[in-house]
């Protein structure tokens, strides 16, 4: 009764943990770009009380085994595409692929997000291209992107090559592109907030967007939504929820037990 009370409150810790974890997707259900979070769970220990055996024609064909409960594993995130929704903002970008745009955090690291809501600062140097918070967006060189020309003769193909259209209406290439990079375990790339993605070893360094399987696709004018779709995350939290209430059924029972046991009277 002792161990099914412990089993109980881990069950329970691990629901708070998942109804956490789907809070945050509802949350961000209106975030560009975000990417829903799965909570997984394992197992814990198992005391053996008598393992299987084979002994000529005599013997156990199963463990009698008892678990300990239940634990938090991992947050695993899903990057599948989510849909695109058209601004006509010529700021506003879309990446259709699994590529991520690159922007110079103050602190000099270099972080990597799908949210393309670009916006236009004005510096010393120019015009630049950055994110809501004012980081500079990098192009496939690492370098910030300047314009010096009016914002509505902007123009980005497929590619992300950045061109302008003159006064006389001809298409001048700025030989500057949008830097789209991938990774080979996106997985592992860790959330720092507003947005943004830091690589590290379990993700593996950022690799231009051409040279690793089909080359992504920018789309100028569109931003991509969260992919939280939310009657399945209803669905999630209602289950959450009554695991929640059968783990502390479980502690109420075990608890009535040992009161029981303790009031046995010869």
């Amino acid at each position: 009764m002792m161990r099914a009370l412990f089993t109980a409150s881990s069950g329970m810790k691990a629901m708070q943990f998942n109804v956490d974890t789907i809070s945050n997707n509802l949350a961000n259900v209106n975030t560009y770009a975000y990417k829903k979070e799965r909570a997984e769970f394992e197992d814990l220990l198992y005391v053996t009380m008598e393992r299987a055996y084979i002994l000529e024609d005599r013997g156990r064909p199963v463990n009698l085994q008892v678990g300990h409960g239940t634990v938090i594993r991992s947050v695993a995130r899903d990057f599948t595409e989510g849909s695109l929704i058209q601004t006509e903002n010529q700021l506003d970008f879309a990446i259709i692929g699994k590529g991520f745009f690159s922007v110079l955090h103050p602190s000099q690291n270099i972080y990597y997000t799908r949210d393309g809501s670009f916006k236009l600062s004005v510096t010393e140097e120019g015009n630049m291209l950055t994110t809501a918070r004012g980081y500079p967006v990098l192009d496939e060189n690492g370098e910030p992107i300047y314009f010096d020309y009016p914002l509505d003769q902007m123009i980005v193909n497929e590619q992300g090559e950045i061109s302008y259209r003159d006064e006389d209406g001809f298409i001048i290439p700025t030989g500057q592109r949008i830097g789209i990079f991938k990774f080979n375990n996106p997985q592992g790339l860790e959330s720092v907030g507003g947005n943004l993605y830091a690589e590290n070893t379990a993700s593996g360094f950022a690799v231009y967007d051409e040279e690793m399987g089909e080359p992504s696709i920018i789309r100028q004018g569109y931003l991509e939504a969260s992919n939280v779709q939310v009657v399945e995350e209803m669905v999630n939290l209602i289950t959450a929820q009554r695991a929640y209430e059968l783990n502390s059924k479980a502690i109420t029972t075990a608890d009535e037990m040992m009161s029981i046991a303790n009031n046995l009277k010869r």
